[in-house]
């Protein structure tokens, strides 16, 4: 699409991932892909979903007919990717994912995730390593003066769960921003029952995985107010992002 000065512009989403997949190609990650509808077992039972977790209900994730699922994560390329290829694994996975609540200012029925894995022997890889990457990451797309921390979480699939929080900082950061911690990604030791489903010893290898929403990234690189704006269509907001 170009505008008025010949200048081509590109939905931010597009530019966010052109920037994820750069940054992690730096780091060794390759990039994944997988299917937007999924089975019961690679969206929830092969990740250590219990058969009772509310994920699973209907007013959470949108079941076909058939039994399959639109997927709730990207989470169900890491087992695709698992069964396929021997680690050592350092790969990203974005994409499409799909949940079943009401759309607001900071909530969609569709939005777009990106998930990282790295799976290594024991001894080579631990929460140290997963730590430096989440901050090299957010520096990289926030700027150096990007403060980050760790808090304990839960997802099934990791234990033990980290959740981490960022904090902008400098003069131009703005006002609702500054001096506040936001809540941005989930992490964790991959658990060894998603490791053992996948097919991969969990004596011998370990690893980390984590998982943030794209569209939440680019409300704070560019204060964008509403998450439904990215799905509008409307060519007059594609129209703010010039493409490099």
């Amino acid at each position: 699409m170009e505008d008025d000065k010949n200048t081509t512009t590109i939905h931010p989403i597009t530019s966010a991932i052109r920037e994820i997949v750069q940054i992690f190609d730096e780091l060794g990650f390759s990039v994944a892909d997988g299917p937007e509808i999924e089975t019961d077992y690679y969206n929830f039972e092969a990740l250590n979903f219990p058969k009772d977790h509310p994920a699973r209900d209907m007013q959470d994730t949108f079941w076909l007919p058939d039994g399959r699922v639109l997927r709730t994560q990207t989470s169900d390329v890491q087992i695709h990717f698992m069964e396929e290829y021997e680690p050592p694994i350092r790969v990203i996975a974005p994409g499409k994912v799909y949940r079943s609540e009401a759309t607001d200012m900071k909530h969609e029925a569709q939005f777009y995730q990106f998930e990282g894995l790295v799976i290594d022997e024991k001894g080579k890889i631990n929460l140290g390593h997963l730590k430096w990457i989440i901050s090299h990451f957010f520096k990289k797309f926030f700027g150096e003066n990007t403060e980050t921390r760790m808090r304990p979480g839960f997802f099934p699939f990791v234990e033990p769960a980290l959740e981490f929080d960022i904090k902008l900082i400098g003069d131009d950061v703005p006002k609702k921003l500054q001096g506040k911690w936001i809540e941005m990604l989930g992490s964790g030791m991959v658990h060894r029952n998603v490791l053992k489903n996948a097919g991969i010893d969990p004596e011998k290898y370990q690893g980390f995985a984590f998982g943030v929403g794209i569209e939440r990234l680019a409300m704070m690189r560019w204060m964008i107010d509403d998450i439904r704006l990215f799905h509008a269509g409307d060519t007059r907001f594609v129209s703010n992002f010039k493409a490099s």
